[in-house]
């Protein structure tokens, strides 16, 4: 069953491989459209090939990014960014927008891929961090409040070699670090809000914690399961696995305390994004490798993605 789920064509296309590149189109430093045209419009289509998913607090919404651009869940209104429909990879929501990697999309100005961009306001325009025509960053994490990075670069480029790097000054200055003890394939990382010093990741051989910014990494599960997301609050590291079923564990940081989150019915399905509004701590949101979306709020899983179709 475990290796079933993870073999699925799905699976390989969400966790593991990502998107085909663009076309490659010319370079631009700042992305903007200043047009009076609405940047946000009613959404009710099929959502395939989410790449993240985040809560931007500054804009009070629910953001996947996808192949195509960011699509929103607000107030119980599904919306689509208007401007930079871009592929977006190693998505990763902060306080005031967020980061990301990837491709461009067909109307975009910027070289392929994007390297890493900046968003402050919530999509709007976006602010070139460097790598642009190099490296997709398809595995990187961003502290929610420091802003600091932490990447896998898969392949050497003009600044970095291949390896895990982390930078706490938007990417001007980047330090290597090993990533000992980190086993399997990676399939997510995340950075606690505010400790740069705390990151976790998900692979093929569980899930992971390091305590020194990526040097060393200690396991928190077994080998014989899958970690498949992982996220942080403040004080708790969010983790979900997958072995016979799919599971989401809440783990205390202060305590090292793991307590088993109910999910929803997930039959031959995993949990492979989590997300948590931080004006609503009790809203907790879950993405699945078959496309499904949920969010527990009234001490219930309301569901607001069908495979890939929107719910209202």
């Amino acid at each position: 069953m475990k290796a079933k789920w993870m073999l699925t064509p799905l699976m390989t296309g969400l966790l593991l491989v990502g998107c085909s590149p663009s076309e490659e189109s010319d370079t631009s430093t700042t992305e903007t459209n200043e047009s009076s045209e609405e940047v946000e419009v009613a959404f009710d289509g099929q959502l395939d090939h989410v790449h993240g998913m985040g809560y931007i607090e500054n804009e009070e919404g629910l953001y996947f990014a996808s192949h195509h651009g960011l699509r929103i869940y607000r107030d119980g209104q599904w919306l689509e960014a208007t401007e930079h429909a871009n592929d977006y990879m190693g998505f990763n929501a902060v306080a005031e927008g967020f980061y990301t990697s990837g491709h461009p999309g067909p109307d975009s100005m910027m070289q392929n891929p994007i390297g890493i961009q900046r968003s402050i306001d919530g999509g709007r325009s976006l602010d070139h961090m460097g790598f642009e025509g190099e490296t997709d960053f398809h595995h990187m994490a961003v502290g929610y409040r420091s802003h600091h990075l932490f990447v896998m670069n898969p392949q050497e480029n003009s600044e970095l070699s291949a390896g895990y790097f982390r930078s706490e000054n938007d990417g001007e200055e980047w330090q290597q670090v090993s990533g000992s003890g980190l086993a399997g394939e990676v399939s997510a990382f995340a950075m606690h809000p505010s400790d740069s010093q705390l990151i976790a990741a998900a692979s093929t051989e569980g899930v992971f914690l390091s305590e020194d910014g990526g040097d060393n990494f200690s396991p928190l599960t077994g080998n014989v399961v899958f970690g498949t997301a992982v996220f942080f609050n403040e004080e708790s590291l969010y983790y979900a696995t997958y072995d016979a079923q799919a599971e989401l564990i809440n783990y205390t940081l202060e305590t090292a305390n793991k307590q088993s989150i109910e999910l929803p019915d997930l039959p031959e399905d995993g949990v492979i994004f989590i997300a948590q509004n931080p004006l609503q701590e009790e809203q907790l949101a879950i993405y699945t490798a078959a496309g499904h979306a949920f969010v527990f709020e009234d001490d219930s899983w309301n569901q607001i993605l069908n495979a890939g179709q929107v719910e209202k």
